[in-house]
């Protein structure tokens, strides 16, 4: 049996430059390494992200957090078998003993939980997708259809657009491969013609790679899609998406969109008008984190669209059975570092699962090179990954992991944009 041998944390920078938690665990099988990413635009509801608050990186170190792995969480874990992913996850809730991580940090119990499913995998001697597999219970996996943000407003850019993502999804590609060439002709396109219209400072990009031109009206980026679709020939084969994070202009009990206030129902009609003028099949937080009855009267209004929740569900199951209860979404974003181990993250997905909720993995703004949720979406067969534009290496890095499983699977690998339904769930 491998046991965990000695754990370290350390600090690193994330793709933003900021600190976060690198976390090595060290079994008879070698040394396994995981960091985790850090969002922008954050839910309240999310675990807590452990900063120290104190003059070294503005406030932004993580000292304390990596201290908690060093001392109390590895104090606890070393001698421990690291196959038992649900034993130790059970554990390091357990030290933290509180609702939202506030004590050690979502962010040192997730690197720490993160570096053990992948020495859980070695023990086990299969690949790290594999083993989530057999941990979720997937008899078997598929490749997703990955949502390329390519163009970046909100807080993730720093023009006018108040919608914070435009995504690409190519559902009708024939493989993950041919999704990802895809994906680069119409990023490359998309940014030869934003260059010719509109000059060099168009193609600057924001957080996730996706380029941030100086548009000011929502309907511009779907515009500028299409054309590259377009002279690509792709329109049959992409879809859209769109990630509003409505919180970030819910401002003083009301939305400020484009300049002007409107109600909820002002936005229903907008995101109406919106997939009746472009292919526009998912629609991630349309309104603010609490509002429930408006996620799902636009659930009714357009059965054939996945609403997706993200600060909504901070991939919390008491938050998604309310959600349930109020028939507010038919999708999960699947965050992590949003719940902080993976046992728990496991467990929204078998929720969404149950109550046949599509399900999309996702990065964070702020993220680093490691790979895990590639494997993690395989390994739960998720059906969707979100993890940026097909530009900026901390991005890619997930895409050329999902290249790589593919490869790995070679025959068995089944591509999910062939079954991919998007509207309400029964």
């Amino acid at each position: 049996m491998s046991k965990i041998l000695a754990m370290r944390a350390r600090s690193i920078l994330n793709s933003r430059g900021n600190p976060t938690v690198e976390c090595d665990v060290k079994t008879n099988d070698g040394l396994f390494r995981a960091s985790v990413p850090s969002g922008a635009s954050t839910g309240i509801h999310e675990a807590l992200e452990l900063r120290d608050g104190k003059k070294e990186y503005l406030g932004l170190g993580v000292q304390q957090a990596i201290h908690n792995v060093n001392t109390i969480i590895a104090k606890k874990l070393i001698g421990k078998n690291p196959a038992q992913q649900k034993e130790l996850d059970e554990t390091l809730i357990k030290l933290d003993s509180t609702e939202n991580k506030t004590k050690l940090g979502a962010n040192a119990i997730l690197a720490a939980s993160m570096a053990l499913c992948k020495a859980g995998a070695a023990s086990q001697d299969e690949p790290l997708y594999s083993h989530i597999a057999h941990l979720f219970g997937t008899k078997k996996v598929t490749l997703p259809v990955p949502a390329f943000n390519i163009i970046n407003g909100g807080k993730h850019a720093g023009n006018k657009l108040d919608i914070q993502e435009y995504m690409i999804l190519p559902t009708r590609a024939k493989s993950f491969s041919e999704a990802l060439r895809m994906g680069s002709e119409i990023y490359h396109t998309l940014k030869k013609q934003l260059e010719n219209k509109y000059g060099k400072m168009a193609t600057n990009v924001g957080d996730e790679g996706g380029f941030a031109p100086p548009f000011t009206c929502i309907e511009e980026p779907f515009d500028a899609i299409m054309d590259a679709l377009i002279t690509l020939g792709y329109t049959k084969q992409v879809k859209l998406g769109i990630d509003c994070a409505a919180n970030s202009f819910w401002k003083h009990g009301t939305y400020v969109v484009e300049g002007k206030t409107a109600s909820p129902d002002d936005l229903i009609t907008l995101y109406e008008q919106l997939t009746q003028n472009y292919p526009l099949v998912s629609i991630e937080d349309p309104f603010y984190e609490e509002d429930y009855e408006h996620f799902a009267e636009l659930k009714r209004t357009l059965p054939h669209t996945q609403i997706v929740g993200d600060d909504l569900l901070c991939t919390t199951v008491e938050r998604m059975k309310k959600a349930l209860h109020f028939g507010s979404c038919n999708a999960l974003l699947l965050k992590i570092n949003q719940i902080g181990t993976i046992t728990e993250a496991l467990n929204a997905a078998h929720l969404a699962r149950q109550h046949s909720w599509n399900i999309m993995t996702s990065h964070r703004s702020g993220e680093t090179e490691d790979t895990f949720i590639a494997d993690l979406s395989v390994g739960i067969s998720s059906g969707q990954i979100k993890s940026g534009a097909p530009a900026r290496g901390e991005r890619i890095a997930k895409y050329n992991q999902l290249l790589r499983i593919e490869e790995e699977l070679d025959k068995k690998a089944v591509y999910a944009g062939k079954t991919l339904k998007f509207g309400h769930a029964q």
